[in-house]
């Protein structure tokens, strides 16, 4: 027997499932880029040390010029490092936010389906044209999730390309002035 009761208590202990995995994905991205933070900042404090020693160390207005495009490039290098692992968190952040929504998504389609097949069930005679085309719509409104899924994938390749070789780009252009 159809007892929509039951059906609101499985869905708010779906929800609160998934809520909780959302903040655990949450926090755990937030460590992540709170490490990214700290050891950058470290690492900033240990270059400017060490520039600051170099500075120090400077005999002539040659080694000056020299030693400033040197500084130069590693600002750079470090740059495009801290931008390269920052870029990698937020595509892991994503892949796990669309995944829980895939599967939240999902959860919610198969819920939605096995409700209205049990209250057509139940439902009063006549009533097939309207279950039928909520069936309908469910179905199209998965199959545009689908399209949109697959859309979203396509444009985030693209983006990770195209991120990936900007920062290959900007580190043979570091390089190569180091080179000449």
């Amino acid at each position: 027997m159809y007892n929509p009761t039951e059906q609101l208590a499985e869905l708010n202990k779906s929800n609160v499932e998934q809520a909780t995995r959302l903040a655990a994905i949450a926090l755990e991205n937030t460590e992540k880029l709170m490490k990214l933070n700290l050891a950058t900042a470290r690492n900033a404090w240990a270059q400017s040390v060490e520039s600051a020693q170099a500075v120090a160390s400077v005999k002539d207005v040659q080694d000056l010029m020299a030693l400033r495009t040197k500084l130069a490039e590693a600002q750079v290098q470090t740059a495009v490092g801290y931008s390269r692992h920052l870029y990698e968190l937020a595509t892991e952040a994503q892949a796990g936010y669309s995944a829980l929504a895939e599967e939240a998504f999902g959860s919610y389609t198969k819920g939605m389906a096995a409700w209205v097949d049990k209250a057509s069930k139940s439902a009063p005679a006549g009533s097939d044209v309207a279950v039928n085309a909520f069936k309908s719509t469910i179905a199209a409104t998965t199959a545009e999730f689908d399209q949109f899924q697959k859309a979203s994938k396509q444009v985030v390749s693209l983006a990770d390309a195209n991120v990936r070789a900007a920062a290959a780009t900007a580190s043979k252009a570091a390089k190569g002035r180091k080179a000449a």
